[in-house]
C-alpha cells in the first residue's frame, strides 16, 4: 500500500472536493481518499500493483483540476 498526498490547484467549492473524491474512489486500486478543501490537497492510499501515481493524477486532471505536486 502506498500513500501519496497530491497538492492541487485551489479548490473553489466543496462540490469540487466531492467530485474528486468520488472519481478517485471509483478508480481500481484506490483504497482510501481524503480531499482537504481548505489546503487543496488529496491524500490517496492505493495499491501500486494495480494503479500508479500517474494514473491517479490523470483522473484528477481529467476532471479539470491541476496537480501541482506530490509527496
Amino acid at each position: 500500500m502506498t500513500t501519496i498526498t497530491y497538492k492541487l490547484e485551489t479548490l473553489t467549492c466543496p462540490s469540487c472536493m466531492a467530485k474528486i473524491e468520488g472519481a478517485l474512489k471509483k478508480t481500481k486500486g484506490v483504497k482510501r481518499v481524503e480531499v482537504m478543501f481548505n489546503s487543496s490537497k488529496a491524500k490517496v492510499d492505493f495499491d501500486e500493483s494495480i494503479v500508479e501515481s500517474e494514473d491517479i493524477k490523470l483522473v484528477i486532471e481529467g476532471l479539470g483540476y491541476k496537480v501541482l505536486g506530490e509527496k
